[in-house]
């Protein structure tokens, strides 16, 4: 089954990414999203916004009431429907310059995981999030930290993401229409951390070329395509790796000593005490 989707590295395939010790950190990380989000998922109606291959809908399926997910990607969702079939998912392609295909205050919760980085108009994209809560929901949003990942100013080298966040600016946008419930990291024990911090220092240095600040996006695109090309790829097809460590050494916590994500929490901003009685 895993051979069905192609691994570009712009959506996770479980199999795939747990072949290598840094795909497996990587993954674990991924679980550790969807193992965070249960708390807030008992009985609700979820969207997962952007579930990519499925693994993250059907993991929190067992405690939703009902999981609508959807993704920009026809292939990703066909392999989602076959892989990962529960009678309380659904899974839809939605189409990025369109509004999502639900009605005002359809959901308890939306999850928004590594996505946003991927989307041209992040405030759009943070609206149509808003729009489909319920007053009381909740949007629970993780996305890389670029704080060690990227040089200041730098671009990502990551070739499927359009820009990476600071948390300063990721709670500057988010706040424009959400209250901030939460504001934590992700993070791992040093060993783990590790892993995915060599590969960063490795990448920010060999891109810097096409990345380096105010590059043109044109230039960026086709200088990381060039390097994909070029650079041997480590993903392998072998048997899964079996490392000492798992998703319980993942840390989420509003301080973390190498913070590898940014996880915001908040409610529609129209529920806010503060805006219904200025």
């Amino acid at each position: 089954m895993s051979h069905d989707l192609d691994v570009t590295g712009e959506r996770l395939v479980e199999e795939q990414y747990r072949a290598s010790l840094g795909g497996y950190v990587i993954y674990l990380m991924h679980a550790a999203s969807y193992r965070f989000a249960e708390q807030y998922c008992h009985g609700k109606k979820v969207l997962d916004l952007g579930c990519g291959t499925g693994y993250g809908a059907y993991a929190i399926a067992d405690k939703a009431k009902e999981v609508s997910a959807v993704d920009v990607s026809t292939e990703a969702i066909e392999y989602a429907r076959r892989k990962y079939v529960k009678s309380n998912i659904k899974f839809d392609v939605i189409h990025p310059e369109e509004r999502l295909p639900f009605s005002d205050r359809s959901f308890d919760v939306v999850l928004s995981f590594q996505v946003i980085e991927h989307v041209e108009n992040d405030a759009k994209y943070l609206a149509e999030a808003e729009r489909v809560l319920r007053d009381d929901g909740l949007l629970v949003l993780i996305t890389p930290d670029r704080q060690l990942r990227l040089l200041p100013g730098q671009c990502p080298w990551n070739r499927w993401h359009l820009r990476e966040y600071s948390e300063e600016g990721l709670t500057r946008l988010m706040a424009e229409r959400f209250q901030i419930e939460r504001s934590l990291h992700m993070g791992a024990r040093h060993d783990v951390a590790n892993v995915e911090i060599k590969r960063y220092r490795i990448l920010k240095w060999i891109t810097l070329p096409v990345t380096f600040p105010g590059v043109p996006e044109k230039w960026r695109r086709f200088g990381l395509d060039l390097i994909h090309r070029i650079r041997p790829q480590r993903m392998k097809t072998a048997a899964p790796v079996e490392p000492d460590f798992g998703v319980e050494d993942i840390v989420i916590s509003p301080m973390v000593e190498n913070s590898l994500n940014l996880i915001l929490v908040g409610k529609p901003r129209r529920f806010s005490p503060d805006l219904a009685n200025p």
